[in-house]
């Protein structure tokens, strides 16, 4: 019996290599090494040894792509390296200008590689692999959180479940970001089927992408045949030379790790060779047989990326150089003036409404002044709207010979259009501003960022019913919004008793958000969600924060010195100290969750812990908070200061190093017993 099953092992890993390497061959080379009816003989055999033996089953097999039972809902999960967005630019000219901004931060460059790689119009996936493996597949979501789709990831053929590892066999951990898309014929195929159904047909390949992802069966996902082309790669000490110390040599990395890399990227020596590669993909792309809708361009060094750093949301050193947009003409009827919450006057042109990529546009941003005089636009001039990243509506230019008599130009006015406040521009900034900190415009900003979904969440107060509270003088500040009363709220219009008592318990459950979310929600200018996140990671607390150097600030990974400066000065003004103190006072969260180390619970600590494998009733971020909510520490890998390695299922490298140096190992069942009264 034991021979029949050494066999059957032995079998088994000759299956799913032969059929690895024929998918490889097929979804990845596309040139197919067996037919069709071999790979399904072979794949057949090999789930009836399976079945045979369930013991022999493993994640990485090739008969495990398709889940048996559909998801009941997605967790969400934070990614071990956040994805951030990029930079856009829309023409040769701004590409110009972003070469010209970094080479100003380091001047001493000279000669720098490009790497170009086509940008897919799909979803963005974070993958992460462990000893090889693939263990969870994300999608994107705000770039720090996401959702873990890692069922339907395995059904998608051009994703490897294990990867060729060799010469890197004693990298444990391996993070993938890529971009996953439907085919058109693919894409016209499932319309086709959806239309024979009665079915709502998808509006585009991206949201017919979106939503297979989302699919809770992932059976649904397989048939669909989604496709991937991997384009970043995260190793620890990526910057060793012997890994990879390139943007190209990371592609060449993931190309003989299993991965599908785009087959149209180039290595350009010179700026001058990126315009070409992108001037000639501007028509090519419509024979490619996927969607596709500009040009991701990177430096090709590490070295010289690490240098360039980041903004408050984008890498210096890369940009999206986009195609032309859907444009159409229209007619400007006024130019008004919105009040942000930050101050910043944005003059907005109002629009006779017109179709643009599917949406009626009627007004569209004209940024600051400078950009105003560059187009030199007036009222009643005819121009041409297109969206910006096929989200935000702008004018591109005017058609000045179709300009009426007797235009105007447009100024910017010289006081605030909502406070009357006079109104300054610094020198080197393009936006004007209201200083005025009483102004109703910055005020009402203030709270609608505050009450949004991604700050304080509080459901139920919209844009109308901020502005009646501050128009009506209830509401100087956030922090007001925790003092008021089901009996103010009832005097507002459309407010009856039901909807003011339901807000007024939103409003108390926002109490309860994290010290992230509070920190977005101040509204410190430059900071978003992602930059919250970290900021809040790095500084436990505002007490932390508030007394943190600049330097200390802009050193966290993905804060940039513009960040960091506008943070510290936020800090450092009274008004915003006494804010905080308010806000204190009304129970808001601003120190992060930090278990406390009594003598209770310090039972494991001086001691060091190393995780492996997939553990029966303990998911591995529940293992680590419950080793360091005892005293302990966990680690990623393996050493001779290593006290225990928790051992789960399908167990890697990690134990061979433990067993050759001699660590202790532990089940999940005797961490729980060495915890003891701490469960």
């Amino acid at each position: 019996m034991e021979s029949l099953t050494l066999e059957a092992k032995t079998r088994v890993q000759e299956l799913r290599q032969l059929l690895q390497q024929a998918s490889y061959a097929y979804y990845v080379l596309d040139s197919p090494i067996i037919e069709d009816a071999v790979y399904d003989r072979l794949y057949r055999e090999l789930q009836q040894l399976e079945i045979q033996h369930p013991d022999l089953v493993s994640r990485d097999s090739p008969t495990q792509r398709v889940g048996e039972k559909p998801a009941s809902q997605f967790t969400s999960v934070r990614h071990n390296v956040p994805l951030y967005s990029l930079e856009n630019a829309f023409d040769v000219e701004e590409l110009q200008i972003w070469e010209a901004r970094w080479r100003r931060q380091t001047p001493s460059t000279k000669e720098v590689e490009y790497v170009c790689e086509l940008k897919i119009d799909g979803n963005a996936l974070a993958l992460t692999y462990e000893n090889g493996i693939l263990v969870r597949g994300a999608t994107r979501g705000d770039g720090v959180t996401g959702e873990d789709i890692t069922q339907n990831v395995r059904t998608i053929r051009s994703i490897p479940l294990r990867l060729n590892m060799s010469g890197l066999e004693n990298i444990e951990r391996v993070e993938v970001r890529g971009e996953t898309f439907l085919p058109l014929d693919v894409f016209k195929q499932i319309n086709a089927d959806r239309q024979k159904a009665g079915e709502q047909l998808f509006a585009n390949p991206r949201n017919a992408t979106a939503g297979t992802l989302r699919q809770l069966d992932s059976r649904v996902v397989a048939r669909r045949r989604l496709d991937f082309f991997a384009y970043t790669l995260h190793i620890p000490g990526m910057d060793d030379a012997s890994i990879a110390n390139t943007q190209w040599e990371a592609l060449e990395l993931l190309q003989n790790m299993g991965f599908r890399v785009n087959p149209k990227k180039r290595l350009c020596q010179s700026l001058p060779e990126v315009e070409e590669y992108y001037e000639h993909w501007d028509t090519e792309r419509l024979n490619l047989p996927y969607m596709t809708d500009g040009v991701v361009v990177k430096l090709n060094s590490y070295k010289l990326q690490e240098q360039l750093g980041f903004t408050q949301k984008f890498p210096r050193w890369a940009v999206a150089l986009k195609y032309a947009a859907e444009e159409a003409p229209t007619r400007v009827e006024n130019i008004a003036v919105n009040v942000g919450r930050t101050g910043a006057l944005t003059p907005l042109a109002e629009m006779r409404p017109v179709q643009l990529a599917g949406t009626t546009v009627s007004r569209a941003t004209l940024h600051n002044s400078s950009r105003i005089a560059q187009l030199d636009i007036r009222i009643g001039d005819t121009v041409i709207v297109r969206k910006a990243g096929e989200i935000i509506p702008e004018v591109v230019r005017v058609l000045k010979e179709l300009r009426p008599e007797n235009t105007e130009e447009f100024v910017m006015p010289s006081h605030c259009p909502v406070c009357g406040q006079s109104v300054v521009r610094e020198t080197g900034e393009a936006v004007t501003r209201c200083v005025n900190a009483d102004c109703a415009a910055i005020l009402k900003g203030a709270i609608e960022h505050w009450v949004s979904r991604d700050a304080l969440d509080v459901r139920g107060m919209g844009e109308k019913l901020v502005h009646q509270l501050v128009d009506r003088g209830v509401v100087h500040s956030v922090a007001d919004l925790y003092e008021l009363t089901s009996e103010q709220l009832c005097a507002l219009e459309r407010m009856g008793n039901k909807s003011a008592d339901k807000l007024v318990e939103a409003i108390a459950q926002s109490k309860n958000k994290p010290w992230s979310r509070v920190l977005y929600g101040l509204g410190i200018r430059h900071v978003g969600s992602v930059n919250a996140q970290l900021l809040s990671e790095k500084f436990n607390s505002v007490n932390e924060l508030s007394g943190a150097r600049q330097s200390d600030i802009e050193g966290i990974y993905g804060i940039g010195a513009e960040i960091a400066e506008s943070v510290y000065q936020w800090f450092h003004i009274d008004a915003n100290q006494k804010l905080i103190e308010r806000l204190k006072a009304a129970g808001l969260q601003f120190v992060g969750e930090v278990i406390e180390v009594t003598s209770l619970n310090q039972k494991l600590a001086g001691k060091s812990f190393v995780i492996t494998g997939t553990l029966p009733t303990l998911k591995r971020d529940e293992a680590k908070e419950l080793i360091q909510s005892c005293g302990g520490k966990v680690t990623d890998s393996v050493s001779k200061k290593t006290d225990y390695l928790v051992v789960g299922e399908d167990a890697g490298s990690k134990l061979e190093k433990a067993e050759s140096l001699g660590v202790s190992q532990l089940s999940e069942a005797q961490l729980l017993e060495l915890v003891g009264d701490k469960i």
